[in-house]
């Protein structure tokens, strides 16, 4: 009961958003939570660690904004597309990295990721690195012109609440205890008769669609796609999320994903504005320092908050029932 209504509060505050922030940021807040959470489906509840992630992001990106500029697609159809372009590269993958376990099939994402990379860089449809410029919206269903903000947003807000459910309803069904019993001990799994490998690729192409679906759609809010998207440190960038927001827990990575994009576009405004306060030039250069200060609370979360901000609070509050119970 406590959850669902935390649920519905979070989501009250979702709708009224776009009037009190600028709707662009927070549908790209959005775009970023649906990913890290498409990522924590496949490392926390199924303890694969990939860090080719990237790949399905920024394909999916390139694949839409192709699609709406150049075939001149529906806005819907073309959002499909690149999330059939990331399920696509994310089979592949999969075949291919599945076969292996550890620190080798993270090291196999990344090879096959960073191909994905230089196609993007060669390909003459991608803008090379130019990028892909100028995506239109369009219109949805042929009706609704998304050249608004704020229609833009709330697709986004429907589109980041529908992939949310599915991944809650996948942890939540038979087959996501499966991919949890998987994690825990595979051993056992492969032992009580499950085909581990179909389970796991299973999974992984899904993660792989889900986390297009957030690069295609993100993509149509910024009107462009570039290499950043594809390279190799998106990859990272998403399993900082995923760690600081806590790895295995459902809201988690949303919450990280929200700290990590904010540093990211505000931190220099808030170095300007403690450097006009303090009159401590230094604050100036904050913003320079995106890196150092994401570093920073990576390195803090691994040291004291080992499952994450969302996992502390849930253990903190587990910890304290038991002691009332006894």
């Amino acid at each position: 009961m406590n959850r669902k209504i935390g649920y519905l509060i979070a989501l009250a505050i979702a709708l009224a958003a776009p009037f009190f922030a600028y709707p662009v940021f927070l549908m790209k807040l959005l775009c970023f939570g649906l990913f890290a959470c498409a990522f924590n489906l496949l490392i926390g509840f199924t303890g694969l660690l990939s860090f080719g992630h990237a790949a399905f992001f920024g394909a999916a990106g390139y694949t839409a904004g192709y699609m709406l500029r150049d075939m001149g697609w529906p806005v819907e159809l073309a959002i499909l597309a690149g999330v059939g372009s990331g399920a696509l590269i994310g089979f592949v993958m999969g075949t291919l990295a599945i076969r292996r376990s550890g620190i080798y099939f993270s090291m196999i994402t990344l090879a096959l990721a960073q191909m994905v990379y230089f196609a993007a860089l060669r390909s003459p449809f991608t803008g090379g690195e130019d990028g892909l410029q100028g995506v239109p919206r369009g219109k949805l269903l042929g009706m609704v012109d998304l050249a608004s903000d704020t229609t833009m947003y709330y697709l986004v807000l429907a589109i980041a609440i529908g992939g949310f459910a599915l991944i809650m309803r996948t942890v939540h069904s038979p087959f996501g205890q499966v991919l949890k019993a998987i994690k825990e001990n595979e051993p056992r799994a492969i032992s009580l008769g499950y085909d581990v490998d179909k389970y796991k690729l299973t999974a992984f192409v899904l993660s792989a669609a889900l986390a297009g679906l957030a690069g295609a759609t993100k993509t149509v809010v910024l009107g462009f796609e570039t290499l950043t998207d594809v390279h190799w440190t998106m990859s990272g960038l998403v399993i900082l999320m995923t760690l600081v927001g806590g790895m295995g827990t459902l809201v988690g990575p949303i919450l990280g994903a929200f700290i990590i994009i904010t540093l990211e576009n505000k931190l220099g405004d808030v170095g300007i504005f403690l450097a006009r306060t303090t009159e401590i030039e230094w604050f100036n250069t904050l913003g320079e320092s995106v890196g150092i200060v994401t570093g920073l609370i990576f390195v803090t979360c691994v040291l004291l908050f080992r499952r994450g901000i969302v996992g502390e609070i849930g253990a903190a509050f587990a910890a304290m029932g038991r002691k009332k119970a006894a």
